[in-house]
């Protein structure tokens, strides 16, 4: 197959790019940097199988050549306003990668009659007032918080994908990504699991907002990978929940991550509160995955973070520890 991949030089978008071209695909990667990294796609210089278009996905894009599936994977996708690659510092383009970034690769899958797939996220479920998350449920989403950009970008784009399929028929699916974690996170990103490990590796406190009884429930990228082509390669064309179900408070993550990097267990502190639109739970159900695609996670979070302490260990020039 020939697929088209936006937001190739992110986390998830390299990672999708590798595994399908080590199963014998091509793969034309589109990005425009704005969180994407080079260092993502360096391996890839000069093979065959992949072909990169630097490319803002609100412009209008023209591919060359047959295309098979279409992966829209191009956003910002943290929600940490300390990042500067965070969508609270990113709000114009969240919203134009959402609509107008979905809107050209819809396009571009019913002029090649492809099979197109949707990167959604669990934030369309807002903080829930369902636990755990179906995905027949609406959510309860603040329609301008500090997250509405990603959120409400993140529901036009399913509702936009679902018009495509019902009035031309096209070939779509929707997954909504929980909580992702492993190697490839940017050290900057802002996210819990990235600023963990990297003051835990500094022997730091450990930083928690609010109590830390907020849940969120942590999915390693192979397997998050695993449910995301599972989806790609059947016919399904209504929303699919991928994540692991294992619900973990903020404390209990804190607590695991220093007893891996021996990081003292009371090395945590409480800062602020949590943002009034922050989740205070997270948690999938997987159950049509499970009937559907026939997938569920492998990793545990320990396994899963063992597997991804070594790639900070690096980035940070740590490799003596």
């Amino acid at each position: 197959m020939r697929v088209l991949i936006t937001g190739v030089a992110g986390f998830l978008g390299s990672h999708l790019c590798d595994r399908l071209i080590n199963t014998g695909h091509d793969v034309i990667g589109m990005d425009n940097f704005i969180t994407g990294s080079r260092d993502n796609l360096v391996h890839l210089a000069g093979n065959p199988h992949f072909n990169f278009i630097k490319h803002d996905v609100a412009n209008f894009i023209f591919v060359p050549g047959k295309i098979d599936l279409v992966l829209h994977f191009a956003s910002p996708a943290s929600p940490n306003p300390a990042s500067p690659f965070g969508y609270p510092n990113l709000p114009i383009q969240t919203m134009k990668a959402g609509a107008l970034g979905t809107h050209n690769t819809l396009g571009v899958a019913r002029a090649h009659n492809a099979r197109y797939i949707l990167a959604s996220t669990s934030e369309i479920y807002g903080d829930p007032q369902e636990h755990p998350q179906k995905e027949d449920y609406w959510g309860h989403v603040d329609p301008i918080g500090l997250r509405s950009v990603y959120d409400e970008a993140k529901r036009f784009a399913e509702a936009l994908t679902m018009a495509y399929h019902r009035y031309h028929n096209l070939n779509t699916g929707i997954v909504r990504i929980f909580n992702t974690y492993g190697p490839r996170m940017r050290l900057d990103d802002g996210r819990v699991i990235p600023n963990f490990i990297q003051q835990a590796l500094r022997q730091e406190r450990l930083t928690i907002y609010g109590d830390g009884k907020q849940t969120r429930s942590f999915c390693y990228v192979d397997d998050l990978v695993d449910g995301i082509l599972g989806l790609a390669f059947s016919t399904e064309s209504m929303p699919v929940n991928i994540g692991n179900p294992d619900e973990f408070t903020i404390i209990e993550l804190a607590n695991l991550v220093n007893s891996l990097l021996d990081n003292p267990s009371e090395n945590i502190y409480q800062v602020g509160k949590v943002a009034g639109d922050d989740p205070l739970r997270r948690q999938p159900d997987i159950s049509r995955a499970i009937e559907i695609l026939g997938w569920t996670p492998k990793y545990d979070l320990k396994s899963g973070l063992l597997k991804t302490i070594p790639y900070f260990k690096e980035k940070m020039g740590l490799n003596d520890l």
